[in-house]
Order: structure tokens, then C-alpha cells, then sequence
């Protein structure tokens, strides 16, 4: 027999026909798939303008700029030398409005810590107190403890057993402990 099936004949057009199609069906190359870079390299890039703007917005928000700068200003501004004012007999000074943050200093003992290296430390008492209306952040790291020379020491944290916690003070609270300075100082004021 031949190569024209088991009747002898060649195959009629039409089943040639069918065999065609089926064949092009099959063979026929799939096309290419569609990458997903594009869509990854969108949503990444948006991400990151996100993440920008999420940035911004905390630092505005910390930075501020507004009327809560004016807690730190006069947390600084009023130091020691506010509670010596404030005792003065006679009343020679007229009644003044009490500052929106009160910081009264005075030296204190240092109580060493596991934290401490040695005993070369100068401790100050402080005492902050919110006369203003809304709440008033207090961390030891925003103090500054400047000695008779004029040289300011910062804050070495864990030190002293008695450090002055990190709080938020409403309106009327207030909070006590101590700032601790690295090395043996008479201390002048506390900022």
C-alpha cells in the first residue's frame, strides 16, 4: 500500500482541509506574555513618592513651627533663676502672669547608677511644671546643664538613679529628677 491510507485512494480534499486547520492550531506559536515590569516599576516609584510625602508630613508635624516651639522657648528661657525671683520678699515686683513652662534647678547628689562609669558627675534637681494649656513634652535629652564658666553640659543618660523621666505633662502637672552632666562642675543654670 501506499502512502495514501488503507483504501488505496488518495484522501479526499476535505479531510486534507481538517488536517490543515488542526495543524495550524497546534503549531501556531502562542504569543509573547505580557511582562509585569512595567506595573512592578510603577508601584515602586509610587511607593516611593509616598513614602516622601509621609516624611515630610512627620517632620512637619515634629518641626512644627507653630505655636508648640513656644513650650521649648521659654522651657528655656526660665531657669533657676526663676524660683530665686519668685521669693522676694516685700513685693516690690508686681504680681506677674506665671510662665506657660516652670523650671526650677537646684544641685543635687549624685546617685550612681549600674549605668555610670566612675563617680565623676554633676547632678542638678529639676523640677518642670505645665502652667500652660495644653500638653508639654518632657525628655532628659532636652536639657542642658551650663556651669560657671559658661560651659554647657549635656545630658549623659541612665546615669543617675534619679533621672528625670520622659512624659507628657498636661496642663497643672508637673515632674521632678534629675539632670546628670559628665565631670565635676558647680552648676549655674539648667536650659
Amino acid at each position: 500500500m501506499g502512502t495514501h491510507g488503507l483504501s488505496g485512494r488518495p484522501p479526499a480534499k476535505r479531510q486534507i482541509s481538517q488536517v490543515a486547520w488542526w495543524r495550524r492550531t497546534v503549531a501556531a506559536p502562542q504569543p509573547p506574555k505580557k511582562s509585569s515590569t512595567g506595573k512592578i516599576l510603577g508601584f515602586g516609584c509610587l511607593g516611593v513618592v509616598a513614602l516622601v510625602i509621609v516624611i515630610g508630613v512627620i517632620a512637619a508635624v515634629a518641626g512644627g513651627g507653630g505655636k508648640g516651639d513656644d513650650d521649648k522657648a521659654d522651657a528655656g528661657k526660665s531657669g533657676a533663676p526663676s524660683a530665686a525671683s519668685s521669693s522676694r520678699p516685700g513685693g516690690s515686683e508686681p504680681a506677674r502672669k506665671p510662665a506657660a513652662v516652670e523650671i526650677t534647678a537646684k544641685k543635687a547628689s549624685f546617685t550612681k547608677s549600674v549605668l555610670a562609669d566612675g563617680d565623676a558627675y554633676t547632678s542638678v534637681s529639676v523640677t518642670i511644671r505645665n502652667n500652660s494649656g495644653r500638653k508639654v513634652s518632657v525628655n532628659p535629652l532636652y536639657f542642658t546643664v551650663t556651669d560657671t564658666n559658661g560651659t554647657k553640659h549635656t545630658e549623659e543618660l541612665g546615669v543617675d538613679d534619679k533621672q528625670i523621666d520622659t512624659v507628657d505633662l498636661s496642663p497643672g502637672e508637673n515632674i521632678s529628677g534629675t539632670v546628670t552632666g559628665k565631670g565635676t562642675f558647680t552648676p549655674k543654670y539648667v536650659t
